[in-house]
């Protein structure tokens, strides 16, 4: 997700790129969940982070230990829809508790189920696994309305489909709940196909698409987006609450039109 920002921004011609602000958060308002773990297990922590001084924390974040490169690296963020955090459950010295993300048969939804009901959000509108997952949050909600409105995008002149797609980034965190339930925080990857209705028609790439499409007009565009996730999951057969997201586009492709491929 990152190199996929900087990939954007050098398809730009220089007048066009922003100024590169880093991202920071203050140290002092970090609350950091740091789980006590068995001797062999991946070392690892999430923190609530706010990028201004006294304001409630508006990111989730993961840091995990990197053992072939002996350093530690952030391995997700999730930009929050609410600041009201999820009650992780703590010990009598601070410590959360980690559990497993996936094949948990103590939570109604493993991190499997969530991304499959993710995926579907974007893919149907919800319809089918989606809907029966998650109850309705602003992340969720935002998610339906990208179906929505895609389509309807391009009217009769296009068409505009959301799918899954092959999926890099399998880790998956988890922290107990004070309610027996889970903060569980994921990614996941999926694909934009933007297509004419017919011949004659062309999709011209926008400005932030020329590192990928170097301004070539196109039968179809391809997006890829990677994205991550989170969610409280309840320890009974409740629907999960998806709490943010946050996507990046990481790749972008398609057929020339005719004329353009012509002359290539």
């Amino acid at each position: 997700m990152s190199v996929s920002d900087y990939t954007e921004t050098e398809g730009l011609p220089a007048k066009d790129r922003e100024p590169y602000e880093r991202w920071s958060y203050d140290l002092a308002s970090a609350k950091l969940y740091i789980p006590r773990l068995a001797d062999g297990q991946d070392r690892w922590f999430a923190a609530a982070l706010s990028s201004e001084k006294g304001k409630a924390p508006s990111r989730l974040a993961v840091f995990a230990e990197q053992p072939q490169h002996k350093r530690w690296e952030m391995v997700s963020v999730v930009d929050l829809d609410s600041q009201k955090l999820p009650d992780v459950a703590l010990d009598r010295e601070g410590y959360a508790t980690a559990v497993a993300a996936n094949d948990n048969k103590q939570l109604a939804a493993d991190a499997d189920l969530l991304r499959t009901a993710v995926l579907d959000n974007f893919t149907t509108g919800g319809t089918n696994t989606g809907s029966k997952v998650f109850a309705p949050t602003k992340a969720s909600k935002r998610q339906v309305k990208v179906n929505s409105d895609a389509a309807t995008r391009f009217g009769d002149q296009g068409t505009s489909v959301f799918d899954g797609a092959d999926n890099r980034f399998t880790d998956a965190y988890a922290l107990k709940t004070e309610d027996g339930g889970a903060l569980v925080l994921f990614s996941h990857t999926h694909t934009q196909t933007d297509a004419v209705a017919h011949s004659g028609l062309q999709i011209n790439p926008g400005k932030e698409d020329r590192a990928w499409l170097h301004d070539v007009p196109r039968m179809s565009i391809r997006y890829t987006f990677v994205c991550n996730d989170a969610a409280t999951v309840p320890a009974k057969a409740e629907p999960s609450r998806l709490i943010g997201y946050t996507c990046a586009r990481t790749d972008a492709s398609g057929p020339p039109v005719p004329s353009w491929s012509h002359r290539a």
